[in-house]
């Protein structure tokens, strides 16, 4: 507007101005607490589905790379795997929860590696898809009765949120995720409820 101001009002030139304005910031994105994690994973019956959500939620993983994790993916005994390919075609090393292991285990039972094309197989043989693993978290969500906009992506955001608060510095958070920028990840430092709660107002030292 000054530059408009100045152009027309002072020198008295009409220009046409294609000035870029900064976009405006994004929403924070939605997050659980670690009691409605909690809620979420006690209501889901189905043992296959509860390991996927858990497996999301614990590794921070995407529901695309969930659903194209192969079985040869996972050191288990390392207590980490690889996601192949992932968002802008990049390979990154993803961690599995101590608790988790031996239920991927039970899961995989004794069947071979060849016998597994994915890690999850539907009824029928087929690879998971992304709606119905979003049906599944939407349904379970319903009955925690938890009152927020939830997605497969929440755990996600949940899953980083939670390591902030955990004491996890922005950039071991920003390599589990995959995040090219910091800046990516310096958002979920915003999430971090009890490490803002924990602060104390400068006044209070007066």
């Amino acid at each position: 507007m000054a530059i408009r101001f100045f152009l027309e009002d002072v020198l008295t030139k009409k220009m046409k101005l294609n000035i870029r304005y900064n976009r405006r910031p994004k929403k924070l994105p939605v997050v659980l607490s670690k009691e409605e994690v909690k809620k979420l994973f006690e209501v889901i019956q189905n043992p296959t589905h509860k390991l996927m959500i858990e497996l999301m939620y614990s590794s921070g993983l995407r529901v695309s790379e969930l659903i194209n994790l192969k079985l040869e993916d996972l050191e288990l005994e390392r207590g980490f795997g690889w996601v192949h390919g992932g968002k802008g075609n990049k390979d990154r090393l993803f961690i599995i929860a101590e608790s988790l292991r031996n239920k991927i285990r039970k899961h995989t039972g004794k069947k071979k590696l060849n016998e597994y094309k994915y890690l999850f197989m539907s009824n029928r043989g087929t690879r998971y898809n992304i709606r119905s693993l979003q049906q599944i978290i939407k349904k379970a969500g319903k009955k925690a009765k938890i009152d927020k906009k939830i997605s497969c992506h929440t755990l996600r955001h949940s899953f980083a949120t939670h390591l902030i608060e955990n004491g996890y510095d922005v950039s071991n958070v920003q390599c589990l995720l995959g995040h090219k920028s910091p800046e990516t990840t310096m958002v979920y430092v915003h999430m971090a409820y009890p490490n803002m709660i924990n602060i104390k107002s400068p006044i209070d030292s007066l």
